[in-house]
C-alpha cells in the first residue's frame, strides 16, 4: 500500500466526499460511511480503507480549528499536514454558501418559542485540550482569521442574536416574569450596532442584563472579535454587561457566559489600528 504524502488531488477528493457526508449528517439524512469509502478508494492512490477513515478524522480536526461543524462519528485526529487545511479552505472558497448557512433549530423563525439553550462553564485552563492539539487548532484559526470571518458573517451573527433573544424571553416566562419578557429588546436590530451590546434583557429580579452575542458553528474555543466599543461598555457597565458565547450553532446550540473583566477569561489582542493623518 502507498505510504506517500497525499496529493492535492487526493485531498480535494476526500474533502469533497467528507462535506457530502457532513451535509447529510447535519440534515439528519441517512448515509453510509462504508459506501462513501468504497466509492472513493478507486479514485485514490492505492490507499487503504483505514487510511481513508483516519483522513476523515483529520478533516474533522481541521474543521474544528476553523470553528466549523464536523461529523461526530469521525473523532478529530491531529498531527495533520497543512496541505489538508489548504484543501478544506479551497472547498470552502468554492462553496461560500456553506459558511452562510444556519439551521432551523439554531434560529427560530419569527421568534417562535424555542427550547432553552444549554449553558455550561466557560473554557478554562483546567478543561483545555492537550497543548499540541490546542496549538494546532489556534494556528489554523490565526492563519485563516476565523474570528474575522465569523464577525463578517451577518447571517450567522443575526441568527445567533435571534436565538438568544428567544432564549431570554423564554427564561423570563419560565421564572413567572411575563412582564419582563415583553420588555426584552433586540437592540442591535432596532437601534443598530453602536450600543456595545445586542440584547437588553433582565434577570428575574428585574435588574438589567446587557448581552453581547458571539456565535460560531464550531467548538467553544473558537476565537472571536470584540470591538473597542463593546469592550468599553463591558467596563463601564460591568455589573450589567455579559458576553453570551453561542457555539455548536448549526446543530444544537450550546453556550456559556463571560462577565467583566474579559481579560480574566480571554487574551485580548489588538488586530487593527486607526490611521489618522498628521
Amino acid at each position: 500500500m502507498s505510504k506517500g504524502a497525499w496529493s492535492d488531488q487526493e485531498n480535494d477528493l476526500i474533502v469533497a466526499d467528507y462535506f457530502a457526508m457532513l451535509a447529510d449528517d447535519i440534515s439528519a439524512r441517512r448515509y453510509s460511511k462504508a459506501e462513501h469509502r468504497r466509492a472513493l478508494l478507486p479514485l485514490l492512490n492505492d490507499r487503504s480503507e483505514g487510511s481513508v477513515e483516519f483522513k476523515h478524522q483529520n478533516i474533522s480536526a481541521v474543521l474544528k480549528g476553523l470553528g466549523e461543524d464536523w461529523i461526530p462519528g469521525y473523532k478529530p485526529a491531529f498531527n495533520f499536514q497543512m496541505t489538508l487545511v489548504d484543501a478544506v479552505a479551497r472547498w470552502l472558497a468554492l462553496n461560500p454558501a456553506w459558511l452562510d448557512r444556519h439551521s432551523g433549530e439554531g434560529a427560530p423563525t419569527g421568534l417562535a418559542e424555542a427550547r432553552p439553550i444549554w449553558i455550561g462553564p466557560p473554557p478554562t485552563l483546567s478543561n483545555q485540550p492537550p497543548p499540541q492539539e490546542l496549538e494546532q487548532m489556534l494556528h489554523i484559526a490565526r492563519k485563516f482569521d476565523v474570528a474575522a470571518r465569523d464577525e463578517r458573517n451577518r447571517t450567522l451573527g443575526r441568527a445567533g442574536e435571534e436565538r438568544v433573544l428567544a432564549h431570554e424571553r423564554a427564561a423570563l416566562k419560565s421564572a413567572g416574569r411575563d412582564d419582563l419578557a415583553r420588555k426584552v429588546r433586540w437592540v442591535s436590530e432596532e437601534d443598530g450596532d453602536g450600543a456595545g451590546y445586542d440584547i437588553a434583557s433582565f434577570a428575574p429580579d428585574g435588574s438589567p442584563r446587557l448581552i453581547e452575542v458571539k456565535t460560531t458553528n464550531g467548538w467553544e474555543r473558537t476565537p472571536f472579535h470584540i470591538s473597542r466599543n463593546e469592550l468599553a461598555v463591558s467596563q463601564e457597565r460591568h455589573s450589567e454587561w455579559s458576553l453570551f458565547r453561542l457555539w455548536h450553532f448549526a446543530r444544537e446550540p450550546k453556550a456559556f457566559e463571560l462577565h467583566p473583566p474579559l481579560d480574566a477569561h480571554v487574551s485580548l489582542t489588538a488586530t487593527s489600528f486607526q490611521a489618522s493623518f498628521h
